[in-house]
């Protein structure tokens, strides 16, 4: 007796399945464009990592790192949001909020991001930070 699964190797040792040319799995080499309905899915998005500026009673800074949001429209360019938290110091830690500058072109036809703010206040007190992002899709021509 057979289950009724056909893609049961035990029942239906045959089967294969029937697969398309190229998965969106798939590996696509740096120079190859992505399908048009894989291009419209996701914009892009930019690493990041950094320390905050030192202050406090106990002199002492935090470290960060990072995804940002996908790109969001803003006059003739875009910018990013930035929600991260950093990592731990003396029983605390603060959060990083933050809407990156426009982009700014780097050789390449690459472009960075611009942030600059203060973290929230923990311990009575708050970090100044300003750093780029990485490169957009560093792989990618």
């Amino acid at each position: 007796m057979k289950c009724k699964n056909p893609r049961c190797k035990t029942c239906y040792p045959d089967y294969e399945p029937e697969r398309p040319e190229r998965d969106y799995y798939d590996c696509y080499p740096p120079d190859e464009k992505l399908p048009p309905e894989m291009e419209t899915i996701q914009t892009h998005n930019h690493e990041f990592a950094g320390s905050v500026m030192i202050a406090g009673s106990i002199p002492h800074n935090h470290r960060f790192a990072g995804v940002t949001s996908q790109e969001i429209p803003e006059g003739g360019s875009h910018v990013h949001a930035i929600l991260v938290s950093t990592d731990f110091f003396f029983n605390h830690y603060h959060e990083l909020g933050v809407t990156t500058g426009p982009a700014i072109p780097v050789p390449g036809g690459k472009h960075i991001h611009f942030a600059k703010g203060e973290t929230t206040e923990n311990f009575d007190h708050y970090h100044d930070f300003i750093f780029t992002t990485f490169i957009e899709n560093p792989l990618r021509k």
